[in-house]
């Protein structure tokens, strides 16, 4: 009797104990369709606590007694962030290393890519049009452009990683002559978001901005901001250069992870076919794993070829960034 007791007891217990805390960067609603296929496949219940910020500060003070399980970023940086600060443990997995290139992936395996963004520049179709082939990201200093760019803060992590990405093929005094003189040309101070720059485009503010490629697709299945989508081309700049900038969304296993063994299967299922499937279609992003169709949206937009500069290297290039930022005073 007492066996039956304790067998049921066990299996009570086991079942209370199926779920995973994840902490993200990343808003709930980009990622919860994943989740719930993912609950659906497992049984396992996925937890999100999102913060914009300070998920680092948050582990630290927490310590071994934290709860989380997974981190997700939407950037390089704060992967690196995390990995500089000792609140990630290695996760050596055959499915997870088969489904995420090498490039897409820390060589300790203490974080993995998820999915693709391109930095691209957008064009006001009325007043600019589509931009020619040759391009670059250099053309934002140019002289022609005064007053006609919009942009976010130079600091937040998408335009950091791409001042970061610009030191490592021009040095800092050319990335800093560079900062200097696309400051010259902004339409207005950096501020708002990047769905924020194509709706000051629509409203004549500004004829072009910075901008990751997936905000397009999201703007254009939005009935109010739709017509902002629609008032601009997407451009991939510095084609005949090193690429377009691109960065990762990204996944790292918490340090002191207590439910690791559901953590893994997470992280399994967000790199594999159905995941990033998901990704593609939901969020229209570039998959990290090879193979995976994209949205017909996203192949509207036309193939680019991507910078290839090793993430690692552009997230240790962000410190010279901000420095470079604040004696400009890009965000002034």
């Amino acid at each position: 009797m007492f066996l039956v007791f304790h067998l049921v007891l066990s299996a009570i217990v086991t079942a209370a104990t199926q779920e995973v805390n994840v902490y993200s960067y990343r808003q709930p609603f980009l990622i919860k369709p994943m989740f719930d296929e993912f609950t659906k496949e497992t049984g396992i219940k996925v937890n999100v606590r999102f913060a914009k910020k300070g998920l680092a500060e948050k582990l630290i003070r927490e310590g071994e007694h934290s709860p989380a399980d997974v981190i997700l970023t939407v950037d390089i940086s704060r992967l690196a962030d995390l990995t500089n600060k000792g609140l990630v443990q290695k996760v050596a997995n055959k499915v997870i290393e088969k489904n995420v290139p090498p490039q897409y992936r820390d060589k300790e395996n203490e974080w993995f890519g998820l999915t693709v963004r391109a930095r691209s520049v957008y064009s006001s179709k009325d007043r600019i049009g589509k931009l020619s082939k040759d391009f670059t990201y250099d053309d934002l200093a140019a002289p022609k452009f005064k007053g006609k760019i919009c942009t976010r803060s130079g600091k937040h992590p998408y335009n950091l990683s791409l001042v970061s990405a610009m030191i490592a093929h021009k040095g800092e005094e050319k990335t800093k002559e560079w900062l200097i003189g696309m400051k010259k040309n902004l339409a207005r101070k950096p501020q708002s978001n990047d769905r924020g720059q194509i709706k000051a485009i629509k409203e004549g503010l500004c004829d072009l901005s910075l901008g990751n490629s997936y905000y397009l697709g999201k703007m254009f299945n939005d009935e109010e901001q739709s017509v902002w989508a629609k008032s601009v081309h997407i451009n991939f700049p510095s084609q005949k250069e090193a690429g377009t900038h691109v960065n990762i969304s990204g996944m790292a296993m918490a340090k002191y992870a207590p439910n690791r063994d559901n953590a893994v299967k997470l992280m399994e299922f967000l790199t594999s076919k159905k995941a990033q499937e998901m990704y593609a279609e939901i969020n229209y992003e570039y998959p990290v794993k090879e193979g995976v169709k994209i949205s017909d949206l996203v192949r509207s937009w036309g193939d680019f070829k991507a910078d290839t500069v090793p993430l690692s290297k552009i997230a240790a290039n962000h410190t010279i960034a901000v420095r470079l930022l604040d004696e400009v005073k890009f965000d002034l």
